[in-house]
């Protein structure tokens, strides 16, 4: 359980360095950061309840009792806060979205992530291939069209132009 959590906590930590222009707020990383203290805290844990075990003290399996009800009540805490805090991480992370692609000259590296993410994530703009019009690159380009990066990796003649929204 603790290697699998580790790799749960390290796999968002990492992923994150990939979008770390989006969220602003460090306080993200914090869920996978309690996750992977936690993996560290029950690998030590497990360690005591097999020597508890193998010799057989009421005292050690006590404790070790104790131990994994603390970090079960820790891990049921962190669900909750995140349930009850989606909202504002979902609300905080399309206003930072936003005003990144406000910002997409198709140059600076917050247009280079801005093109990894799309690429990546198959997708165009904060919630659909429209939230282009209101930027500052769409006006500037006048010829109607979104970034290539919005384009459907099967779509081989996109060019972007909002005509053929079928290739975005």
């Amino acid at each position: 359980a603790a290697a699998g959590l580790s790799y749960v906590g390290a796999y968002v930590i990492n992923t994150y360095k990939s979008y770390d222009n989006f969220l602003q707020d460090k306080y993200a990383l914090l869920p996978a950061v309690i996750i992977v203290c936690v993996a560290v805290v029950m690998f030590i844990i497990g360690l005591i309840g097999c020597c508890a075990t193998f010799r057989e003290s009421r005292v050690g399996l006590g404790l070790f009792l104790a131990i994994i009800l603390v970090i079960f009540i820790a891990e049921v805490s962190a669900f909750v806060l995140g349930f009850v805090y989606r909202e504002k991480v979902k609300t905080d992370v399309q206003g930072t979205m936003r005003s990144v692609f406000e910002k997409y000259d198709g140059k600076n590296p917050e247009s280079t992530v801005v093109d990894y993410l799309q690429e990546q994530l198959h997708c165009c703009g904060v919630k659909n291939y429209s939230d282009w019009t209101t930027t500052q690159w769409f006006n500037s380009t006048g010829n109607n069209s979104v970034p290539l990066s919005c384009c459907q990796q099967e779509a081989k003649n996109c060019t972007g132009h909002l005509d053929q929204p079928q290739e975005l």
